[in-house]
């Protein structure tokens, strides 16, 4: 599959909405709503449309047929050291674009806008049982450090 990588514009932002439900495409947590693992990133994506995150980066990997993934990063001081870092806030693809090498060229987008931005560090969030979305970030680098625990109360 050919593709290429580009900085999203605002003619994407439609594209990239349609694609956000993806991130809720594997066994989440039964307690949790799917709508809600990507509701809150479409609204990010809309504020950064309408000129309120200049703190962020969108960057699209488009195939002859049009957007088939996005990597949304924002700045921010790290947690525990507070030197600057990024979080990768979006990493999501069609499901067509799958297996090509895609979710790869678009992390390595994001480590060179980080970089670009002086981030000494890029942190994410994801679901203990997304293992195909862990796979690839172990992949990339990433290594696990906090482990977040949750106790519903019915």
């Amino acid at each position: 599959m050919d593709y290429s990588i580009r900085m999203a514009t605002l003619d994407d932002v439609d594209a990239i909405v349609s694609i956000m439900p993806r991130l809720a495409d594997f066994n989440i947590p039964k307690n949790r709503n799917p709508d809600h693992l990507w509701q809150g990133d479409v609204n990010m994506l809309h504020e950064w449309a309408n000129g309120q995150r200049n703190d962020m980066a969108v960057c699209v990997a488009c195939t002859a047929n049009g957007v088939a993934g996005v990597a949304m990063l924002s700045m921010r001081k790290e947690l525990l050291s507070a030197e600057p870092s990024a979080h990768l806030e979006v990493l999501a693809l069609e499901k067509s674009a799958e297996g090509h090498g895609i979710a790869t060229a678009l992390m390595d987008e994001v480590d060179r806008l980080a970089k670009d931005r002086g981030a000494k560090s890029i942190t994410l969030h994801v679901f203990a049982n997304n293992t195909k979305a862990r796979a690839l970030y172990e992949r990339k680098g990433f290594e696990g450090e906090l482990i977040r625990c949750i106790k519903h109360l019915t």
